[in-house]
């Protein structure tokens, strides 16, 4: 039987600690600043990126990885054996799968199965933690495809952001957008929901901004039966998210939280959230 090799692209942000040696292959999206092409988290680094978005007067753009790049990562995978589970960035944000299914159609195997995350950052993150697992475990393609699909159900991110600018003005803003006129002193909480960007409420400053996110992260999770996984999510705020996710800590008995880690906002993503972004991802059950 064939092993399973997973796939993933550069916004899943997951820390290096939780990889635990597991074999997994990313691709790299791209920000395009003053004309020059950067792998994300390759050629730049989100403690780079955001120091550079400070002060540079040209903002970046983003782009996804191209079919021809999925092509060559899939066709070394598929010539030493392994079949493929590839799990990528919401289809409602991003081009990646679609740069995806042209691959596949283009190698016509059937050894290669694409999932649409509805999701990124450590809400994708844990989906793809839960399929390496039970790669790991030798589970079969159609297995991992399973898990993989069930993950979608389990996982979420609430967020927050300084600004809507930058999801604005990245095309990104989804539901958010009939806050933009009404955004002056408010700061808008979000939610991934069904692969795009919601408005969830407004509300007057950061601080209780975090403690409704908080509060809605906690009702999402409540009864969850089985391990409880979490992730504060940053945009080079590393000293909030920290007091973030020891908040979350605490409002969950602590025999259930199986993870708790910090992770940062790569630079693609960062591009849309712009400096300063918080948000708590989770997973449930799994």
């Amino acid at each position: 039987m064939a092993k399973v090799m997973v796939v993933t692209d550069s916004t899943a942000n997951i820390p290096p600690e939780l990889l635990n040696g597991h074999e997994i292959r990313f691709l790299p999206l791209q920000v395009i600043w003053n004309g020059e092409i950067l792998r994300d988290g390759v050629d730049i680094q989100p403690k780079d990126f955001y120091e550079r978005l400070a002060t540079d007067k040209n903002m970046p753009s983003t782009s996804q990885a191209t079919p021809e790049e999925f092509r060559n990562v899939y066709s070394t995978l598929l010539d030493q054996g392994y079949e493929i589970l590839s799990v990528h960035i919401s289809s409602k944000l991003s081009g990646t799968i679609d740069s995806a299914l042209q691959a596949k159609k283009s190698l016509k195997s059937d050894s290669i199965e694409i999932i649409d995350s509805l999701s990124t950052s450590m809400a994708m993150g844990f989906q793809v933690l839960s399929v390496l697992r039970m790669a790991k475990m030798g589970a079969t393609l159609a297995e991992c495809k399973a898990t993989a699909l069930e993950a979608i159900n389990h996982s979420g991110v609430y967020f927050a952001v300084n600004t809507l600018e930058f999801l604005h003005r990245g095309g990104r803003i989804g539901g958010a957008a009939a806050l933009l006129g009404h955004m002056l002193n408010l700061k808008p909480l979000l939610e991934l929901k069904d692969g795009k960007i919601e408005a969830v409420e407004k509300v007057r400053t950061l601080s209780k901004t975090i403690d409704r996110l908080l509060d809605l992260a906690e009702a999402k999770l409540e009864g969850a039966n089985g391990p409880i996984r979490l992730s504060a999510v940053h945009g080079n705020s590393p000293a909030e998210a920290e007091e973030l996710l020891k908040r979350a800590i605490k409002r969950f008995p602590a025999s259930q939280v199986s993870e708790a880690v910090i992770s940062s906002i790569s630079p693609v993503l960062g591009t849309h959230t712009g400096p300063g972004a918080l948000g708590l991802a989770y997973m449930k059950g799994m």
